[in-house]
């Protein structure tokens, strides 16, 4: 494997040259900028892993904590054959601005393993995991940070994690990782939390702009964990799905797409890909499926994959009237200025795909309490926050002028601003 170093890089460049444009709005003490631009701490771990062929390979691991003003860390695990430490830096950082922006008391981490996860058996993936948790033992736990599944990591995963934790404490640590299964811990609602806050800020950004969720056309980027539960929740609410892409390709049905039929194909394919659905067009090549589907005129596009996928250089074609950042970082800043010049109203990633760390926090309060929510009270109580936070963003944005990811920034980056300059600066 080889991995392109500039991607992760410019993400990183383009994570600070936001906090930038906004800590000159807020007029922020360039010293106190500067430690919010670089990590509270950054680990790098060698995992050697005894293949299923008898050889022993060794995997780079990473966990970054950015900032803990405001609570414990709280980032998810991603196995990824991108993964690069400026990426997971970059995503910590955005991980600190989520959790500020729907107010919860946690600062942002983030962690990631330089590994191909398609090519490994569950063995080799369980042996990866429990050595990587062993590496970074010195930086988690329920106190100080706690991980979360992310790209290609699931409940399995955590499971693990959470194992080799607890048998290192001698009794069992459920809240070191959320995102576990129930019957470990973990919380009712918590795998389709992030879709259903898609689902809630999108409802939300379409009253706002004059259109209703029904009848709405959607087309959807990704279809792992968050785009699938992005679109079975939508498509519920009574939005039409008329187009969704993976590594795979992409589908397309002006009509709309039978997205349950989908989900079910999909769990059924050995790789987790939409490519063999029958009835839609398909496009198997990625670029070019990518390229239609963000060319459609729809009123939502959902991207719910990987970052920097709307650039400069395609942001141009974009017809949709609204944009819900389901993915991290999705648009990068030269593109945000050419969509903002077609006047599309953007929900931003650090709101848009909070929902995740919001149920995650509510399964960490659940495991510390040993008290335990039904899946009902969990939903309502995270509609309310998402909604809650969306208006706190968008009465930001009338107030400031600005558009909603500036909005949104302002408010997490003088939250945790604000709790730097309250704790002040040790010694």
């Amino acid at each position: 494997m080889t991995r392109d170093y500039r991607k992760g890089m410019q993400f990183l460049a383009d994570a600070r040259e936001r906090l930038d444009m906004v800590a000159k709005k807020l007029k922020l003490d360039p010293g106190l900028v500067d430690k919010l631009k670089f990590p509270k701490r950054a680990l790098i771990v060698s995992i050697p892993v005894k293949m299923d062929n008898g050889h022993l390979r060794v995997f780079t691991g990473y966990r970054v904590q950015h900032n803990l003003d405001r609570g414990p860390g709280k980032g998810g695990i991603r196995y990824h054959p991108e993964v690069t430490l400026e990426e997971v830096t970059a995503l910590a950082m955005l991980m600190t601005w989520k959790c500020a922006v729907v107010n919860i008391p946690f600062g942002g981490a983030k962690g990631g393993v330089y590994c191909n996860p398609r090519e490994m058996s569950l063995k080799e993936l369980e042996g990866l995991t429990r050595r990587f948790t062993y590496e970074i033992m010195m930086m988690i736990g329920p106190e100080k940070d706690i991980a979360a599944p992310d790209v290609y990591t699931n409940p399995q995963v955590m499971s693990w994690m959470m194992d080799t934790y607890s048998m290192h404490q001698g009794f069992s640590v459920p809240g070191v990782v959320t995102g576990k299964p129930v019957h470990l811990g973990g919380s009712k609602g918590r795998l389709d939390a992030t879709g259903r806050g898609v689902m809630f800020v999108t409802r939300e950004g379409l009253k706002h702009i004059s259109l209703s969720l029904k009848g709405t056309t959607i087309a959807i980027q990704g279809f792992g964990n968050v785009g699938s539960a992005s679109a079975k929740l939508l498509s519920e609410a009574g939005a039409k799905i008329i187009a969704v892409s993976d590594i795979s390709g992409g589908l397309f049905n002006p009509k709309g797409i039978d997205i349950p039929s989908l989900i079910k194909h999909v769990k059924r394919t050995k790789y987790k890909v939409i490519k063999g659905f029958k009835g839609p067009q398909f496009i198997s090549d990625f670029k070019r499926a990518n390229e239609k589907l963000f060319g459609l005129k729809v009123d939502v596009l959902i991207p719910a994959a990987l970052e920097n996928q709307i650039t400069e250089e395609n942001a141009g074609i974009i017809k949709a009237k609204m944009i819900t950042e389901a993915a991290n970082g999705p648009i990068t800043p030269r593109a945000d200025k050419i969509l903002a010049k077609k006047k599309i109203f953007i929900i931003p990633d650090i709101l848009a795909n909070a929902a995740g760390v919001v149920v995650s926090y509510f399964e960490w309060v659940q495991d510390t309490q040993a008290l335990f929510w039904k899946e009902e009270e969990v939903n309502r109580r995270l509609e309310e926050i998402m909604t809650e936070a969306f208006y706190d963003v968008l009465r930001a944005a009338k107030k400031h002028r600005v558009d909603m990811r500036m909005a949104a920034y302002m408010l997490a980056v003088f939250r945790v601003a604000d709790a730097t300059r309250l704790r002040g600066i040790y010694p």
